[in-house]
């Protein structure tokens, strides 16, 4: 008799914890490098710091907006310094799921480099680059601004390769998730906000070292070469990497999360990859060049404020637009170099159009003031050019696309 009611206790307790491990809310851990005292790498008018938190909250914004079933936590949501144990502490505490550090890369002197990249927990060996190990030594020199620091990180050295063979076996059961949404963040962020692909590396990251759940560290692009600087405090920008990354993580969950929710959980939801939100306005303006001009292979397109839009009518479709009303277009290409009109990199569309955004010259088709007309024409381009989307101007500045649309059916139902 004792053994029967020993037995259904057990079932019982069994059934709780299940129902109770089933129904755990799936935690983010979003950890924005640096802060405080610990100010990152500098820029020519900005600070690491700084560009770590303003993406780490727009990514977690996209999270909290669209996953009702997903806790985050931040490590900081202000200007404050927290020493890297204590970032790993608050994942490890609140059992996290997933976490992820967001940094800013740099390069010392006259270099330049561009792009984006993720870490993994690793030794470096299989990218023993030399950049690899700057990058290393870099987010984890902010050690030696923590008091008893030894304490904390025994056995550690930031600046000692010894040190790369004490973590070999910590995390081995997370690698392989990690290594997962490494990639998932490579191939979002690259595509949706258009960031030259670094790739995914293996380091001794004592941010991740000390967490005990899958874990990355990005890097999201290099305040010292001065374009990409540009790009990384731009409000535009912000919005479009922090999208980018949620759209990566929607996919890990949907992936990774086996949890059941009570009564229901629906699946993580990507969203759109390019954002026209919070576009600033734009200032001059200029035409599509003539089939004179010198003609260079494209580069990926960084969304940028203070714009200059033209419009270029085409023997095809001499399309005439009412500029003071919302001319709607579709982008498909953005590139650092000048086209010629017929260039073989806009895959035979000849109502081309461009504008420029510091520096970056963004190539259009399709004016109308009919939105309905652009929504088609886009699905037809969209072959070609995968992450074409639409955007607005009026009186030749850009405007939210959103507006632009509530604008154009506002004039339609007052016909």
């Amino acid at each position: 008799m004792a053994k029967k009611i020993l037995l259904i206790l057990i079932l019982i307790i069994s059934f709780v914890t299940g129902i109770a491990g089933a129904n755990k809310k799936f935690t983010l851990v979003i950890d924005p490098g640096h802060g405080g005292r610990d100010s990152g790498a500098p820029g020519a008018f900005s600070v690491e710091k700084n560009i770590n938190l303003n993406v780490a909250l727009a990514f977690g914004r996209y999270v909290e907006q669209n996953c009702p079933d997903v806790r985050v936590v931040y490590t900081r949501k202000t200007d404050v310094f927290i020493p890297l144990y204590e970032r790993a502490n608050i994942a490890n505490n609140c059992k996290a799921d997933l976490f992820i550090s967001v940094h800013t890369n740099a390069l010392k002197g006259v270099h330049t480099a561009r792009g984006f990249e993720t870490y993994t927990l690793g030794d470096g060996r299989s990218h023993a680059k030399e950049t690899n190990l700057e990058v290393a030594k870099r987010e984890n020199s902010v050690i030696f601004l923590e008091k008893d620091y030894k304490q904390h990180y025994v056995g550690f050295d930031p600046n000692s390769p010894e040190s790369n063979i004490v973590f070999e076996l910590i995390q081995e059961k997370n690698l392989s998730k990690s290594i997962d949404f490494a990639k998932m963040l490579q191939k979002h962020v690259c595509r949706g906000a258009n960031r030259q692909n670094k790739g995914v590396h293996q380091q001794n990251l004592a941010v991740l070292r000390l967490t005990s759940m899958p874990a990355c560290l990005i890097e999201l692009g290099y305040i010292s070469t001065p374009d990409e600087e540009r790009f990384l405090n731009n409000k535009q920008s912000i919005d479009i990497m922090g999208r980018a990354i949620y759209n990566a993580f929607a996919e890990y969950k949907n992936k990774y999360d086996r949890g059941i929710t009570v009564p229901y959980k629906t699946m993580s939801q990507p969203l759109q990859e390019t954002s026209t939100e919070n576009t600033e306005k734009p200032k001059t303006t200029k035409s599509v060049e003539t089939p004179t001009q010198e003609s260079a292979t494209t580069e990926a397109k960084q969304p940028e404020n203070k714009t200059t839009p033209q419009r270029q009518n085409t023997p095809q479709q001499n399309v005439v637009v009412d500029d003071n009303k919302p001319v709607f277009k579709i982008q498909i290409l953005v590139s650092r170099n000048k086209f010629k009109a017929n260039n073989k990199v806009f895959k035979g569309i000849t109502d081309v159009d461009f504008y420029e955004e510091n520096g970056m010259y963004k190539y259009t088709c399709g004016a109308s003031n009919n939105y309905n007309n652009v929504y088609q024409r886009r699905k037809e381009v969209i072959a070609d050019f995968p992450g074409a989307f639409i955007i607005a101007f009026k009186n030749g500045e850009k405007i939210d696309v959103n507006a632009g649309i509530r604008e154009f059916k506002n004039n339609r139902s007052t016909k």
